[in-house]
């Protein structure tokens, strides 16, 4: 008898590459989970700034008020900047088309103090960005079967990975990693590994969702995200032995959902469809 499929952990993003906040239960909607990579980063040209060009964004953390996220940068001492509060509602009107990949988008600036703390936690010139409802980004046709909006991910609205798969590729890897390498939304319990590859149809609680794309993973798997740099080759060599296809390198599952709700930590996971996908090397 196979171990029923447990929803173990939660993480968001809210400000696209810097740290995410664990969550025991969060508000599904159609971009993602409540809050998730709505913020973003971009540079002076207006183009997404993330750790894979500048590893040490993974030091600054964000925490989640009722009203406002609050960063910090974990290692450096901003004087007088502080903590920077980020009010869920930007303090400006003020319109810019950013990129995120082949996507161009209207957000908001936030506003000039979260600029001013931003360009001098990481050192160079950047502006804070809010997504708002009213701004368009679909998922990728070829792969979703629904018209579902994107918040500032990097294409789907979740991300999800099943522990097992984490433990075996643990035990291929010369060092044990961690989960947060991957930056997952949702984390699962139970099953075989890399089980959520074959994923279509299933729920979490009362919720459905769809698998709709295994996940081609890049260098950012390889910072070390309480180092804030990149700590090397792995997981990324040890993985492209075994789950590289079409010269990517897949691990974990992009999902998307019609429904809006509430997901807790320990909700049971039901699969009712599966898909054949090619993620493994031949």
């Amino acid at each position: 008898m196979t171990s029923p499929l447990i929803l173990s952990e939660i993480f968001i993003y809210p400000v696209k590459s810097l740290s995410g906040i664990r969550l025991s239960e969060a508000v599904v909607e159609e971009r993602g989970l409540r809050h998730d990579r709505r913020w973003l980063i971009i540079d002076d040209n207006n183009l997404f700034v993330t750790q894979r060009q500048h590893p040490h964004m993974a030091l600054i953390d964000v925490s989640l008020g009722s009203e406002s996220l609050f960063l910090r940068h974990r290692t450096r001492d901003l004087g007088d900047l502080g903590e920077l509060v980020v009010p869920f509602i930007p303090q400006t009107l003020d319109i810019v088309n950013v990129i995120v990949w082949d996507d161009q988008m209207e957000a908001v600036i936030v506003s000039d103090s979260a600029n001013e703390w931003l360009s001098q936690a990481l050192g160079f010139g950047v502006r804070l960005v809010y997504l708002p409802d009213t701004s368009p980004r679909l998922a990728d046709r070829r792969y979703s079967p629904l018209d579902i909006n994107v918040s500032f991910a990097d294409g789907y609205p979740f991300l999800l990975v099943g522990q097992s798969s984490l433990d075996d590729l643990n035990v291929r890897l010369p060092q044990p990693i961690s989960m947060l390498r991957f930056r997952p939304n949702l984390v699962f319990e139970g099953g075989l590994p890399y089980d959520e590859d074959q994923w279509y149809e299933f729920s979490i609680g009362a919720l459905s969702f769809y698998g709709v794309k295994p996940c081609a993973r890049c260098v950012l798997t390889t910072v070390d995200p309480e180092k804030g740099e990149i700590a090397g080759k792995e997981p990324l060599r040890t993985l492209s032995t075994y789950r590289k296809h079409n010269h990517k390198i897949f691990f974990g599952q992009n999902v998307i959902t019609p429904q809006t709700g509430v997901i807790r930590v320990g909700d049971e996971i039901i699969v009712s469809s599966r898909q054949q996908r090619q993620t493994m090397s031949v």
